[in-house]
């Protein structure tokens, strides 16, 4: 079974998302959309009608996301069959958070690694 196929996203806080996101615009040229994100579009070996996406997106400092970590950050990992996934890690022991959202984006599942992070998982609608 294949487990994580690439990153998804990568989240984190900020005291002011909105400034901080403009700053990455304007000096980094990260494409910011309306929603305070950006959305970086890519092809791969699997996906050579370059369908897929990695989101860039801050987050308020206060914002409840993330928990239980206390981490300031969030990494989405894509993966290819999210409940096998999610199945496989309860048999091996790990801390996954007993909540699965699907949704038009996708399935979306949590676990908690060792150190306390709390990392997403994200199976893609077909054809991303």
């Amino acid at each position: 079974m294949k487990r994580v196929t690439g990153i998804g996203g990568i989240f984190f806080k900020a005291r002011d998302p909105k400034a901080l996101a403009e700053w990455y615009r304007v000096h980094l040229g990260v494409p910011v959309e309306a929603w305070g994100g950006a959305a970086f579009r890519w092809a791969s070996p699997d996906n050579p009608s370059g369908t897929g996406t990695t989101a860039w997106n801050p987050f308020a400092a206060d914002t409840g996301y993330f928990e239980p970590s206390q981490a300031p950050f969030m990494v989405n990992y894509r993966v290819a069959d999210l409940h096998a996934l999610l199945a496989a890690l309860r048999s091996e022991g790990c801390n996954v958070v007993d909540k699965v959202d699907e949704s038009e984006f996708g399935k979306f599942g949590w676990v908690i690694d060792p150190g306390g992070n709390k990392a997403e998982l994200w199976e893609p609608p077909a054809g991303q």
